[in-house]
């Protein structure tokens, strides 16, 4: 972690504490996310002809559990590296993490999904239906892992009937990250096939938070937005 505190910021210059308030104890060493992946590249570079998967997964159990989001961001990006050599074992690691609340902040729950758990769900397509056990889960960001991590498969429009099946599951949820979380991925989703994401949110407008409706139509000309706004809170009266 000597590196990571030398690589520092001035507080002044940015302060990323303003960005995780909460009842966990965070520690910033004011790195930005291009400096993490340079030192992620060196780590590799230096450990690709003696490290596999194994090794880069026992490096970053050290990292995850560390109370520096920096530290924890490195961990996930060594093991990103090895994506080749990704397994399904490795989706019940991850849950682990996220479970035991190693990732307890947004960020370093969505940097899980977009560099570990998105990438092993594109190469092994049967592992996605596993996300039905995480969405029901006690644990906030297990639930929020549980609709993130399949954003990169609605980009492609891949398993669409599973993001919409997460994502109805999910309204309920009355966390703000997690209602955030629904709304970016059916927004994801709707890139694909805007008519689909169209005729799921007037369906079922009186159950899905505003702040998810919100985040879900941000793709849609104006006017389209202002109509399914004035709709779904139409059909919520009226429900």
């Amino acid at each position: 972690m000597r590196a990571l505190a030398r690589m520092g910021r001035p507080a002044q210059a940015f302060d990323a504490s303003r960005y995780f308030r909460g009842p966990i104890d965070f520690g910033f060493y004011n790195v930005g996310t291009a400096a993490v992946r340079t030192l992620a590249r060196s780590i590799h570079a230096e450990h690709k002809a003696d490290w596999s998967i194994d090794e880069a997964m026992a490096f970053a159990e050290t990292l995850i559990v560390d109370r520096h989001l920096e530290a924890k961001a490195l961990g996930i990006e060594v093991v990103a590296r090895y994506r080749r050599a990704f397994t399904p074992r490795l989706l019940r690691a991850w849950k682990r993490w996220l479970a035991a609340s190693h990732a307890a902040n947004w960020a370093t729950t969505d940097a899980m999904c977009g560099a570990l758990i998105g990438p092993l769900l594109l190469q092994r397509p049967e592992l996605r239906a596993r996300l039905r056990g995480w969405y029901g889960d006690r644990n906030m960001w297990v639930r929020r892992a549980s609709i993130v991590g399949l954003i990169q498969c609605a980009r492609r429009g891949e398993s669409l009937d599973l993001v919409y099946e997460i994502a109805r599951r999910l309204h309920a949820d009355k966390e703000d990250l997690i209602q955030k979380a629904v709304g970016w991925s059916l927004r994801e989703a709707g890139k694909t096939d805007m008519p689909r994401l169209e005729r799921y949110l007037r369906e079922h407008g009186p159950a899905i938070p505003r702040t998810t409706l919100r985040y879900a139509i941000e793709r849609f000309p104006q006017t389209k937005r202002r109509a399914l706004l004035s709709a779904t809170r139409e059909l919520r009266i009226r429900n």
